[in-house]
């Protein structure tokens, strides 16, 4: 949006929603310093989302959260052990999850 773009597609706001929205009303406002700042805050976050393809990082997320069930269907599959605890722990920094 510092680029010219009017809104964003987010990911990210799929699990924080609130800061989503602050971040694009910053960058609407013209306030890009503020928006930038948070941007580097939820980096690591965000960044996790992609680790494999989407939707299936932010659909684990938002189950983990309690929000529907981890179930797949084809061609999408869950994520492996290690990449779960990678994604719940960057989770676990914002308060997402325990």
């Amino acid at each position: 949006m510092s680029m010219g773009a009017i809104g964003c597609i987010s990911v990210f706001s799929n699990i924080m929603p609130t800061e989503a929205h602050l971040m694009t009303k910053y960058c609407l406002d013209g306030d890009f310093k503020s928006a930038a700042k948070m941007q580097l805050k939820y980096l690591r976050l965000m960044n996790g989302l992609f680790m494999q393809v989407n939707p299936i990082p932010v659909k684990t997320a938002v189950s983990k959260m309690g929000f529907c069930t981890d179930e797949f269907r084809m061609p999408l599959c869950p994520m492996d052990d290690a990449d779960n605890e990678k994604l719940f722990a960057l989770m676990r920094e914002q308060g997402l999850c325990k």
